[in-house]
């Protein structure tokens, strides 16, 4: 966890008052912090700026509740505290789930959403070691690596942080994994209820999710992707960038090795990162990790998993989920195309 300072508990009147304050038109969380220091309260704020009516905030409380969630405002005790330290720090966040992971060490494991199967699988061998070793694994329950990272740390402990309002799913195909999260991990959003997710709310997402962290973990990231805007949001906030390396002739890894080159700490397995910063205390015990699957038709799902690293056709077919001969005409395909190489051992790659 991280040190911070001890903040006394708020007030129901003061509490009630941010609430007001943090979903105020034209309010982010810069100026939230501002206008408390300003004024010296957010119920002094509140009556001298326009901020949302105490009917606004009872609906979108009630239908936060109906969803089994609450409210997390900034200075309250279950706030976590590396993330209150920041200047923009979000002043209220919705939650579903477990509150309590909030107060253990976390790290953050992102990456590509095409990601290749063999990345997929280094981020699942990746949460699910870092959560047998204690850490809470974040992420931001995109589809690939996001996602591989969620189901593989369900056992032990993970936190998803999404774009839009918390009950909005996104991407479709992630509505099990959502559902998942939400009674088994903990689901956080910082836009109202039933805000849908826009361009602009990702790179405002992905500070959340470095800023709960000690460290993040890019495991595939092309050049221009959002990981990367994760990585420097860690950078700024002063948190551990860590770092797979990959094929340089793999798109999905030039953005990824570019930050080694500028200075990230190159991870070969769990072991660099916990040499890092150390076990927490009571590690959680692992239990086998559910298989991730995927809506997308079966030629994309092969396709996709297939990168420059040769991977085993029966690993295709476990992972992709659909049957040998799919996955034997896709390769076919692929190989007719010129766009796949064979590999000894019944492996194969694309070109």
């Amino acid at each position: 966890m991280f040190d911070g300072p001890v903040i006394p508990e708020l007030d129901a009147a003061e509490r009630r008052a941010r609430l007001r304050l943090a979903r105020g038109a034209r309010i982010g969380p810069v100026t939230f912090r501002e206008a408390l220091q300003h004024f010296g309260s957010a119920r002094a704020a509140c009556a001298e700026l326009s901020v949302a009516g105490e009917a606004a905030i009872a609906r979108e409380e009630a239908a936060l509740a109906r969803a089994g969630g609450r409210f997390l405002v900034i200075g309250d005790a279950g706030y976590p505290a590396a993330l209150a330290a920041l200047p923009d720090a979000p002043p209220v966040l919705s939650a579903i789930g477990d509150p309590t992971l909030l107060g253990r060490r976390t790290l953050a494991i992102v990456g590509a959403r095409e990601a290749s199967l063999a990345g997929r699988r280094f981020a699942a061998e990746l949460a699910a070691s870092l959560g047998a070793a204690g850490f809470v694994v974040a992420s931001g329950l995109a589809r690939g690596i996001d996602a591989a990272a969620h189901e593989a740390a369900l056992p032990t402990g993970t936190v998803a942080v999404l774009a839009g309002g918390i009950d909005q799913i996104y991407p479709p195909q992630n509505a099990g994994l959502h559902q998942t999260i939400a009674a088994r991990g903990l689901l956080l959003a910082e836009a109202s209820f039933g805000t849908p997710p826009v361009a602009r709310a990702f790179p405002r997402r992905n500070r959340i999710v470095s800023g709960l962290s000690a460290g993040i973990v890019v495991v595939e990231a092309a050049v221009r992707s959002g990981s990367l805007i994760t990585a420097q949001c860690a950078a700024e906030q002063g948190r551990e960038v860590f770092v797979v390396p990959g094929s340089p002739m793999d798109p999905r890894h030039t953005g990824s090795n570019s930050l080694i080159r500028d200075g990230a700490i190159l991870v070969r397995d769990a072991n660099d990162i916990i040499s890092v910063f150390g076990l927490p205390q009571s590690p959680p015990q692992a239990v086998e990790k559910p298989i991730q699957k995927s809506d997308d038709t079966p030629t994309a799902m092969v396709t996709r998993a297939l990168g420059p690293v040769p991977t085993p056709v029966d690993e295709l077919v476990r992972r992709c989920q659909v049957s040998a001969a799919t996955v034997a005409e896709v390769l076919l395909a692929l190989e007719l195309e010129g766009r796949l190489e064979r590999h000894r051992g019944n492996r194969v790659s694309l070109m």
